[in-house]
C-alpha cells in the first residue's frame, strides 16, 4: 500500500507520464525545427497525457498540481524535444494566470472544462483604452508569442488608459487567436520549433471580464491571495512563478544532451592525435564539469519550485530577500545549462556541428533561453545585487 499522500502521488505520475512520452517527442525534434513550430501531433499527447493542464485550475478541468510537479514534467518532456518543453512552460504559466481571472473569462476559455492551449506575451507591449463601460479598445503589436499556433486564445500585454490618456495600469487581456492578425515571421537561431512568431491587432474590442492587472497580481492582489480558500498553487508569488516556467525546461534540454554525448562520443579517434575520447583527459575533465553543472542546474530550480510551494502553502507573500534569490537562480539555472552544452559540443569534435545533432541542438536553444529578458543573467545579479543592498530593485517583476 503506497504512504505517498495524493499531492505527492499526482506528482509523480505526471513525471511518469512525462517520461513515457520521450521517445515519440524525441523522434519528432528535428521536425519541430523544420516546420518553425511544434508539431500538432505532440500538443495532442500533451492534451491526452493530462500535461498540458498541470497547472490548469480544477473548476476548469485542470490538475492544479504544484510548482514541483510543474519542474518535473517540463524538465522531462525537454529531454525528448526542446521546443516542445519550452512551448508547454510557458502554456502552464497561462493556465497559472487564468486561475486569477474571473470564472467567466474562465469559462470563455475553458467552457465546461477541457484542455486548452493559451499562449501570451505578457509584457505591456500594447496599448488599451477603458472605455466608460469598462470594456477596451486594444492596438498593438506583440513579438515572441510562442506556442500561438496551438492556442485558441492569446493573453496580450498592455499599458491602459483611460479615454482622456491618463495612465491607469498594466495588465493582460483575453483575447480570441480568431481576432487577431498572425505574422509567419519567426526565422531564428535558436527555439526555432516554439512558433513564437508576432500577433498584432488594430481597435480590437475586449470585454470588461476578460482583463487581469499586473499590478495587482504582482502585488498580489488579486482574489487568490485574498481569498482563505482559493486553491493553494494561485497563492504563490507570481514573479517566481513566470520567471520558472520558462527557466524549468533548460535542465531537461541539457541532459539530453549529456545523454547524446555519452551515446556518440566514447570510442571516436581524437583526429590528428593518438588517443581515443574517452581515455583522453580533457574530454573525461570537460564531461565530469559539465555533468557537475547540469546537476547544479537541477538542485536550484528545484529549490526555487520548493520556495514558491512552501509559502502559497503558508499564504504568505514571498520576502523581497527570497524574491531577489530566485531572480537571480532561473538566470543562473540556464547559464549553467548552456555552459555545460556547449563545453560538451565542443569538446565532442566537428561532428556536432550537423544541424541533425541533438547536441548542437541543445546548445542552440539554451543560448536561445540565456537570451529571454526574463532570463538575463546580468539581469538578474544586478537585481539581486540591489536586494542585498536593501536598494530598490527597479522592477515590480521580482
Amino acid at each position: 500500500m503506497s504512504t505517498q499522500s495524493p499531492v505527492r502521488a499526482a506528482a509523480a505520475d505526471a513525471r511518469r507520464i512525462a517520461e513515457g512520452l520521450i521517445p515519440e517527442l524525441r523522434s519528432r525534434a528535428p521536425l519541430a525545427d523544420e516546420m518553425r513550430q511544434v508539431p500538432a501531433e505532440n500538443i495532442e499527447l500533451l492534451k491526452k497525457s493530462g500535461l498540458l493542464q498541470t497547472l490548469q485550475p480544477a473548476v476548469c478541468g485542470g490538475r492544479e498540481l504544484s510548482m514541483r510537479a510543474h519542474v518535473d514534467v517540463i524538465s522531462t518532456i525537454a529531454r525528448g524535444c526542446n521546443a516542445t518543453a519550452w512551448v508547454l512552460g510557458v502554456y502552464h504559466a497561462h493556465s497559472w494566470l487564468l486561475g486569477h481571472f474571473n470564472r467567466q473569462a474562465q469559462r470563455d476559455v475553458y467552457g465546461d472544462g477541457g484542455a486548452q492551449a493559451v499562449a501570451a506575451v505578457i509584457a505591456p507591449r500594447g496599448k488599451a483604452i477603458r472605455k466608460q463601460d469598462g470594456s477596451y479598445l486594444l492596438n498593438g503589436f506583440w513579438p515572441f508569442a510562442s506556442g500561438n499556433a496551438a492556442a485558441d486564445w492569446l493573453l496580450l500585454g498592455s499599458e491602459i488608459f483611460d479615454e482622456q490618456g491618463n495612465k491607469l495600469d498594466e495588465g493582460d487581456l483575453l483575447v480570441p487567436k480568431s481576432e487577431l492578425q498572425l505574422l509567419d515571421d519567426w526565422f531564428v537561431a535558436g527555439l526555432q520549433g516554439t512558433g513564437s512568431g508576432s500577433v498584432k491587432c488594430t481597435n480590437l474590442a475586449v470585454p470588461a471580464h476578460r482583463f487581469l492587472s499586473l499590478t495587482a497580481l504582482l502585488e498580489n492582489q488579486t482574489t487568490p491571495y485574498t481569498d482563505p480558500d482559493a486553491p493553494t498553487v494561485f497563492k504563490s508569488q507570481a514573479g517566481p512563478v513566470l520567471g520558472l516556467c520558462i527557466a524549468s525546461g533548460a535542465t531537461g534540454v541539457a541532459a539530453g544532451a549529456l545523454e547524446e554525448f555519452l551515446k556518440v562520443v566514447p570510442g571516436k579517434k581524437v583526429t590528428y592525435t593518438a588517443h581515443i575520447s574517452h581515455e583522453w583527459q580533457p574530454l573525461q575533465r570537460a564531461l565530469g564539469e559539465a555533468a557537475s553543472k547540469i546537476h547544479a542546474a537541477e538542485l536550484v530550480l528545484y529549490r526555487v519550485a520548493d520556495d514558491i510551494d512552501k509559502y502559497a502553502q503558508r499564504g504568505e507573500k514571498m520576502p523581497m530577500s527570497v524574491r531577489g534569490r530566485i531572480r537571480m537562480d532561473i538566470a543562473l539555472a540556464p547559464r549553467l545549462c548552456r555552459d555545460a552544452v556547449f563545453d560538451l559540443l565542443t569538446i565532442g569534435g566537428a561532428a556536432g556541428l550537423s544541424l541533425r545533432s541533438p547536441i548542437q541542438r541543445a546548445a542552440r536553444n539554451l543560448q536561445a533561453t540565456c537570451m529571454h529578458g526574463f532570463l538575463l543573467y546580468d539581469s538578474g545579479a544586478e537585481i539581486y545585487g540591489k536586494v542585498l543592498l536593501g536598494l530598490d530593485p527597479g522592477t515590480a517583476v521580482i
